[in-house]
């Protein structure tokens, strides 16, 4: 059965992702209001009432926004691990008891034929992780909000056949930018996010890893652009005598809009 991937959005202002077959629909991370997650969802002609669960990475607001509404209203499960449910519990509102779902990290859990294996990322949150969702030989892996990619991670997301990974920001631009020195500090540090040229570097071990199509995501608003998000990695790749589109497809997810529907 067709599996299939689209972003909501991806970005500070609010992430989403969507991974579904025909009977099961899981929300990854919902970080918009309630209102603009309906909304997007119809645009990829998705019932919210059909939601199956809402895998949530962490509990920073842009992956949390939309979490209580959308369960309250439509009766789904949430699952988070111990440290993501003590982050976020006091922010969501009261949610059923029976839609309160624990996982534990680098352990899988199934929700219908979707094998999920939520694994340890290195962020500035409680117990951050990132997923691969597996139905049969299909593998979807999310990678976004990492200060840096470890060879535990590479190990986790080698294979898929695609992966949503972070390219949030250009170092220039962001040590030239606005932004506090103490928020520099932390978006370059270990625990913060990935920038374009450390994408780039993760895809290089990636393409020998068996990964397919990589979509680059969580880009910054301040200190990043597509164009540039794009040419760096590319130039980073072909260093390398990888080409993209024979060695591995390269696409952009966005803040402000739906992505393409990946169908496999």
């Amino acid at each position: 059965m067709t599996v299939r991937f689209c972003s909501l959005a991806s970005g500070s202002s609010g992430n989403c992702h969507l991974v579904h077959d025909k009977d099961h629909f899981i929300l990854i991370d919902a970080g918009l209001s309630g209102k603009q997650i309906e909304n997007k969802l119809k645009e990829v002609d998705v019932d919210p009432r059909n939601l199956s669960a809402i895998l949530v990475s962490h509990e920073h607001s842009d992956h949390i926004n939309g979490v209580g509404i959308l369960s309250r209203r439509y009766n789904v499960p949430i699952y988070a691990n111990t440290g993501t449910w003590e982050g976020m519990g006091c922010k969501i509102g009261k949610v059923k008891e029976e839609n309160i779902k624990n996982f534990v990290s680098n352990e899988d859990f199934y929700i219908g034929d979707f094998n999920i294996r939520p694994y340890r990322i290195s962020h500035d949150a409680n117990e951050p992780v990132g997923f691969s969702i597996k139905k049969k030989d299909i593998k979807i892996s999310i990678a976004t909000d990492l200060g840096y990619i470890s060879e535990d991670v590479i190990g986790e997301i080698e294979g898929s056949n695609l992966v949503i990974l972070e390219s949030n920001h250009d170092e220039e631009m962001l040590k030239a930018g606005s932004y506090p020195y103490s928020l520099k500090r932390r978006v370059l540090s270990n625990m913060g996010h990935l920038s374009n040229e450390a994408a780039g570097n993760a895809i290089v071990e990636l393409v020998h890893k068996n990964v397919k199509s990589i979509l680059l995501a969580h880009l910054s608003k301040e200190n990043n652009f597509p164009e540039l998000a794009i040419a760096t990695v590319k130039n980073i790749l072909e260093n390398k005598k990888i080409i993209v589109g024979r060695d591995i497809e390269l696409d952009l997810l966005y803040r402000d809009r739906v992505s393409n529907i990946y169908q496999f």
